[in-house]
């Protein structure tokens, strides 16, 4: 089994958080149900069997992805094979970083998971092309690191609009619990109206329904660090939530699980609940 990742220098890092290559996976589960973070992904597929997506409550195959696909930002869980017997290179875009690279508003693939010469065009699959060639994982990163670096210059140096957003998503991700849409508006300078739009083109998704992400995301994390049974109240009132019933309620849209239900489900791996 090989997982390997690998952080970009600068300027990359900026805007991609981290390339990942894995092999030789064998969970013991055949599917994860993958929960909402925030993020969106390129996944480019270095075997040439096709993969599925599963619908969450049947697990039957609803869609087949091949070579190269794009995962947007998900407002509700996706359920995708375990990686068993994979070949994967995955590049996993910063929060609200990844418009200089997809060209196009964020929220055209909202909860999508799209082929991405579609997204990009045809030129995408050169960068396969030269993963598959590459000798080693290190050349890999390396290929990679100078496809993106050249894919994106265009827009590797954002303008104060791209800056403002990007201000935004990282005080919603620090402060979940407690920031205030309205405050965060009021600091930027827009109108509430162009600030959503902006948000939306770089982000995919609207300040509010980030935000709940991020709740929800905070809400994973203290449950990571638990060992005992928690106090469910209390925690969503620490993680920003009004009451315990407005907590629950965002969880099972995220995860499609009770807290309870996914407390006894979790594994080790952040976000991915083991599932068939």
């Amino acid at each position: 089994m090989t997982i390997e990742t690998f952080v970009p220098s600068a300027p990359l890092n900026q805007f991609i958080g981290f390339f990942l290559f894995y092999e030789g996976l064998n969970p013991p589960h055949e599917g994860d149900r993958f929960l909402p973070d925030g993020n969106t992904e390129l996944l480019i597929d270095l075997a040439d069997e096709p993969k599925f997506i599963f619908d969450n409550d049947t697990l039957k195959p609803i869609q087949t992805v091949k070579k190269v696909w794009v995962s947007g930002i998900r407002t509700a869980p996706i359920t995708i094979p375990s990686g068993r017997g994979f070949r994967m290179f995955l590049i996993h875009f910063n929060p609200g970083m990844a418009l200089p690279f997809y060209r196009i508003p964020l929220y055209e693939i909202k909860d999508l998971v799209v082929e991405a010469d579609l997204v990009f065009g045809p030129d995408i699959l050169r960068l396969r092309n030269l993963l598959l060639h590459a000798p080693t994982v290190r050349d890999m990163f390396y290929v990679a690191s100078q496809f993106m670096l050249d894919w994106g210059k265009a827009g590797l140096n954002p303008d104060p609009a791209f800056q403002c957003i990007q201000y935004a998503v990282q005080q919603m991700t620090l402060q979940a619990e407690q920031i205030s849409l309205n405050e965060l508006v009021g600091r930027i300078g827009y109108s509430s109206k162009h600030f959503i739009h902006l948000f939306k083109k770089q982000v995919g998704v609207t300040p509010k329904e980030y935000l709940k992400i991020m709740r929800f995301q905070k809400v994973v994390l203290e449950l990571e660090q638990q060992t005992n049974l928690p106090h469910w109240t209390h925690l969503a009132l620490d993680c920003g939530y009004y009451d315990q019933a407005h907590f629950i309620h965002d969880f099972k849209q995220f995860s499609g699980f009770t807290p309870e239900e996914y407390l006894n489900r979790k594994k080790d791996l952040l976000n991915y609940v083991p599932v068939g």
